[in-house]
């Protein structure tokens, strides 16, 4: 029988984010600070949909009012709000 790897001497990826490239994320929607999902796995330089399953996962880690969906007229504000649009995924 093969031995699985063993995950313990991986060793952990050190994430480094500049607090200013961090700040540049943060956007006022409904009178709270937030970070787009995309933004965020951006950050941590990950998929979005491997950040959302990721949450979903671990649902009972974060606190109720943690996340919010936006309406479908706040997500096209924020796409024109965009100045620099980001590549792949269709965009330009």
């Amino acid at each position: 029988m093969a031995r699985s790897p063993n995950l313990m001497a991986i060793p952990a990826r050190t994430l480094t984010v500049p607090a200013d490239r961090i700040v540049q994320s943060i956007q006022i929607l409904r009178g709270h600070r937030v970070i787009l999902d995309s933004e965020l796995a951006t950050l941590y330089g990950v998929a979005t949909k491997a950040l959302l399953q990721a949450v979903r996962r671990n649902s009972e880690r974060f606190p109720e009012d943690f996340m919010l969906r936006l309406t479908a007229r706040e997500g096209e504000l924020l796409r024109s709000q965009t100045v620099t649009l980001k590549t792949g995924s269709g965009r330009s």
